[in-house]
Order: C-alpha cells, then structure tokens, then sequence
C-alpha cells in the first residue's frame, strides 16, 4: 500500500525548503561540536538564518564557537564571523 508523502507540517522540512544554514567553527578552524539544539539548524531565509544566530550568539559561543560562517545550499554566503563580543 503506498501512502502519500506527509504534508510539510508532519515532516522535518527538506534542505530545498531551508537551504540557508551556519556552519559552526571552533578555535582550530574545525567544524565545533555543539549541543543538538544548535547543531545542523536549516533557515528558509537569510533574515531567518541571521535572526536566530543574533539570538544564540553568546550561546554558541559558550559552547565553544569562535566564528561562523553562512551558507545557501552549499555556496558560501560569508564569513568566518567572529562570535567575540
């Protein structure tokens, strides 16, 4: 029995749907190990994307992000960014 695909509300949205996201750098340049609440966060927008990171900042940087950098699907936005105050 096949069923249809879940409406947009029942299932985690696709990276087409929020292809804006941050990628999380450490002191070393390396992607940083955060907790899963900030880890693989997707945006449907750009103003999305720099909301939430405005938002979490202080946040990620206590757990250990020095600097972020932002993406459309896989084209680099900008950045690396500084989280220093």
């Amino acid at each position: 029995m096949n069923l249809p695909d879940q409406p947009a509300t029942f299932r985690p949205p696709t990276p087409a749907e929020r292809p804006w996201w941050w990628k999380l750098i450490d002191g070393t340049g390396e992607e940083a190990r955060v907790p899963e609440e900030y880890d693989h966060q997707r945006f449907a927008s750009q103003a999305d994307a720099e909301s939430w990171v405005g938002e979490v900042w202080a946040e990620l940087a206590a757990a250990g992000v020095d600097a972020v950098t932002l993406f459309e699907h896989d084209r680099e936005v900008y950045g690396p960014m500084s989280l220093s105050a």
